[in-house]
């Protein structure tokens, strides 16, 4: 750590996702393996290529936000207000006039309202432009999640939103602790949230042919580095964690779940949606992300990979963590969580960053579910369909998005050195 900068830790998190609407409900699934993949329910999928989402489910938001607010945010606003509330009631942080301006919001969402979209443009088609409603632009932009989470909380900190596609919320926690560390805020509320599963969203995917078309056996069809793999399957929901200068969480006696000490970012400037096959942005934001954590690559002892279960990301990705890891990226455990609860696009880095924070904090890694078949392309542990015990000291997450965004996070076990 640099003297100059501010230690960060963790003191609160808050998720609702396809295995749970609350963190211990969702971490108790992901180390059990279980599956969130199933048959769309959001909308009439019949005439689908794909068929089948991790969607997120029992989730009322009438009665966990007032029915009056609740309609006026989309899915996505939702999903983000509810795990930003779990995560600062998790963290013990009270709010007040001595405080407040020193408390930040940074959501990340890659789409943000489509389904307001999808369902406002129907109205204006069918009954014109004078039955729009009054919150239609409110309620689609991306930023509006943060705008209703700083409202709620009254809190004048820094408050902003980042869109890089399926780096977005990883792009969200590390803007979040670059701002604690040089001392902007004292305490950022940050993640992502997407509510992607509506007909126009699944549509285009499938148009691109990216989602898996497993419909005979959903739960099975997300298997990242599985030589069979044939496409991601998407999900949505909404994860926070709250970011706190070390000394103002010990000054209140927070529980801290880990520290973040690293954040690298850089672009592939190569395709639109296609990996670079050499990996090149990737293997730099790896890069950048230990060099700013002051840690060696022979210090990793988990990676929460971003492998989508896409048969050139999957690769791209093992062919990042052998160049930077060299010898010890034959040992050091690397999982995909989207295997679980599919691919949340906006919300990915948020959902796989608490996972990672609570293996630190529990010594638990989260398995590969669903791997069967060996890809010489592949070639890590990726441990495979089975939750492992390891007290890992230190961890990676990763997360790459359409447009070429790499952006990567790393987190250390809580120690008062």
């Amino acid at each position: 750590m640099r003297p100059d900068r501010r230690r960060v830790v963790i003191t609160g998190l808050g998720a609702v996702t396809p295995l749970g609407n609350c963190v211990a409900d969702f971490w108790s699934n992901v180390v059990r393996g279980t599956s969130g993949v199933n048959p769309i329910t959001l909308f009439d999928a019949s005439k689908m290529p794909t068929r089948f989402a991790a969607e997120v489910r029992d989730f009322d938001p009438a009665s966990l936000i007032g029915k009056k607010d609740a309609r006026k945010m989309d899915r996505f606003a939702q999903f983000a207000f509810v795990a930003a509330e779990q995560a600062v009631k998790d963290s013990g942080l009270q709010i007040d006039d001595a405080n407040r301006e020193a408390i930040g919001v940074v959501m990340g969402s890659g789409i943000g309202g489509i389904a307001t979209i999808e369902h406002q443009h129907k109205i204006m088609v069918e009954q014109g432009p004078d039955r729009l409603s009054p919150f239609l632009i409110p309620m689609l932009i991306s930023n509006i999640a943060p705008g209703l989470i700083s409202m709620h909380f009254n809190v004048r900190g820094p408050t902003l939103t980042t869109v890089s596609a399926c780096a977005s919320s990883n792009n969200a926690i590390g803007d979040a602790f670059r701002t604690v560390q040089y001392g902007e805020a004292d305490v950022m509320i940050c993640g992502g949230s997407e509510a992607p599963i509506t007909p126009l969203a699944v549509g285009g995917f499938c148009a691109m042919r990216a989602l898996s078309s497993d419909n005979e056996d959903p739960q099975h069809a997300s298997r990242p580095f599985d030589r069979k793999r044939d496409g991601f399957v998407i999900g949505e929901g909404g994860g926070a964690l709250v970011l706190e200068e070390l000394e103002s969480a010990q000054r209140r006696g927070a529980r801290v779940y880990a520290e973040i000490i690293g954040y690298g970012k850089s672009s592939d400037a190569y395709h639109m949606v296609t990996p670079d096959p050499q990996a090149r942005g990737v293997k730099l934001a790896m890069v950048r992300a230990l060099c700013d954590a002051d840690v060696a690559a022979a210090d990793i002892g988990y990676i929460n990979a971003h492998a989508t279960s896409t048969d050139l990301g999957d690769a791209a990705e093992t062919q990042a963590v052998h160049s930077v890891f060299g010898e010890h990226a034959k040992s050091v455990p690397v999982s995909s969580n989207k295997s679980m609860f599919g691919h949340a696009l906006g919300a990915a880095g948020a959902l796989e960053g608490i996972c990672t924070v609570l293996t630190l904090h529990h010594g638990v890694i989260p398995p590969t579910i669903n791997y069967a078949n060996a890809d010489p392309l592949c070639d890590l542990d990726c441990v495979p369909n089975v939750a492992r015990k390891d007290d890992v000291e230190v961890a990676m997450s990763n997360s790459f998005g359409f447009g070429g965004h790499n952006a990567v996070l790393v987190f250390r076990k809580f120690s008062q050195n």
